[in-house]
């Protein structure tokens, strides 16, 4: 006798999605992608889970194994979205080298100034402060994906050291303004902590 009745559906092998999975297709990746982050960034990681994530959705929880594998690699995606880091490489590296340190910053800045990303960013940091596995994904994306890519394009010695400064420093300001919310930094103008930072990471990555 089946037990589908009774608690639902028996589970599907993992990574395969079925053929007659109703909500898949084309959609269903970007479906998971942001019912994942939305989740992220209201429960934290630890309350989040896969099957969470499924269900809001709308997909069975094999598919969202299927397009992302483990619950980490979900919640690297999510950031990977709230970042868009391959946009960002080609704003940042775009222009002149003196202009660097300023672009990083109003980059970075206007990532956590836009509501639409700042929540999930809230849930990155939140959950690196508390969970290995949330701190692993933050470390690896900001500095393999983001901050080490940027550094190699330039003629300076010892660019992985160089990136971690520079991430240090960003997210320190994105803790005391974001997640504490300390004054006078917690209210003062987007701008002016864009003037007042870009010089110290201008001179972290270009030694200038």
């Amino acid at each position: 006798m089946s037990t589908g009745d009774a608690d639902g559906p028996a589970p599907r092998r993992r990574g395969r999605p079925s053929r007659t999975e109703g909500p898949g297709g084309p959609d269903a990746r970007s479906r998971i992608l942001q019912a994942a982050r939305a989740q992220f960034a209201e429960r934290g990681y630890d309350k989040t889970s896969v099957r969470a994530i499924a269900k809001a959705a709308d997909v069975d929880a094999a598919l969202v194994h299927h397009y992302f594998g483990t619950k980490d690699e979900v919640f690297a995606a999510a950031v990977e979205l709230s970042f868009e880091p391959a946009l960002a490489l080609r704003e940042i590296l775009g222009g002149p080298a003196g202009g660097l340190g300023e672009r990083l910053a109003r980059y970075f800045i206007g990532i956590w100034e836009n509501p639409v990303s700042r929540g999930p960013l809230l849930a990155v940091l939140r959950s690196a402060l508390t969970h290995e596995a949330a701190a692993d994904v933050l470390r690896g994306f900001v500095l393999r994906r983001l901050l080490e890519r940027i550094a190699a394009e330039l003629d300076v010695p010892d660019p992985t050291f160089r990136a971690e400064l520079a991430a240090s420093h960003m997210i320190g300001i994105a803790v005391l303004r974001y997640v504490v919310r300390a004054e006078p930094l917690a209210s003062a103008d987007p701008e002016r902590i864009v003037a007042m930072v870009a010089p110290t990471l201008q001179r972290y990555l270009t030694d200038r």
